[in-house]
């Protein structure tokens, strides 16, 4: 899976560059993978085989739900691009490069999305066309929001913001009434074990920490307090 860190990277290259990304999306990805090991499952219902009730089916690809699907369709997709010329990410090995001459095309991949783009829009067809002749594939245009980043590119800039994943975070919480503060937490914040105190869901409270932490991706501001309450 793709990091944040790399796709800001991405971001940042094409807008150096002067070049839009794209978006496409595989059609049941996951179903593309081919197992290298023995699996089996049992008979669905609905689907038994009456002569043989007590059989299971052996599986060739590769399932939704099974733990190998992930791992299995990357290699498929990583293996094909390969075979095109493309080059595999040193750091991050979900970002694969092709050079021609002076033209340079980029595809980011985060499980069944794919962004990509290049220097020259002739690349970026052949692309295309490629994945579409492999793949059931659905193209989504221009990139506009991905891993919970919303994406303006603009002939001046391209501009990142949060604001819509905010909302949904508010509105899962239950915090869309809150009263707002104006700074996030005093500097000298003494935390400790509350005895007093009702009792915590964990699971709700990692679930918050963790979905601020990825907000910590274009709100800076907000990172001491996050990792402070994170650290509990």
């Amino acid at each position: 899976m793709a990091r944040l860190e790399a796709m800001r990277l991405l971001l940042a290259y094409a807008c150096m560059c002067n070049f839009k990304l794209s978006q496409m999306d595989v059609k049941n990805a996951f179903l593309n993978g081919f197992l290298n090991e023995e699996v089996y499952v049992s008979q669905p219902l609905g689907f038994e085989d009456h002569l043989y009730p007590n059989h299971v089916f052996k599986l060739n690809k590769a399932l939704y739900g099974l733990k190998q699907a992930p791992q299995q369709w990357y290699e498929k997709l990583s293996n094909f691009l390969l075979y095109k010329g493309y080059a595999r990410g040193v750091v991050d090995k979900t970002l694969f490069i092709r050079k021609h001459a002076s033209d340079v095309i980029l595809v980011q991949v985060y499980v069944d999305d794919i962004i990509f783009g290049s220097n020259n829009n002739f690349r970026c067809e052949e692309f295309v066309a490629a994945m579409q002749g492999e793949f059931e594939m659905f193209m989504m245009g221009e990139l506009t929001y991905f891993l919970g980043l919303q994406v303006k590119q603009l002939k001046h800039g391209t501009f990142l913001s949060q604001s819509k994943y905010c909302f949904d975070l508010l509105k899962k919480f239950k915090m869309e009434d809150y009263k707002e503060a104006a700074t996030t937490i005093a500097t000298n914040c003494l935390m400790d074990v509350d005895e007093a105190g009702n009792q915590v869901d964990s699971t709700k409270y990692r679930g918050l920490i963790g979905s601020l932490l990825y907000l910590t991706a274009s709100r800076s501001d907000i990172q001491f307090g996050v990792y402070l309450c994170a650290r509990f």
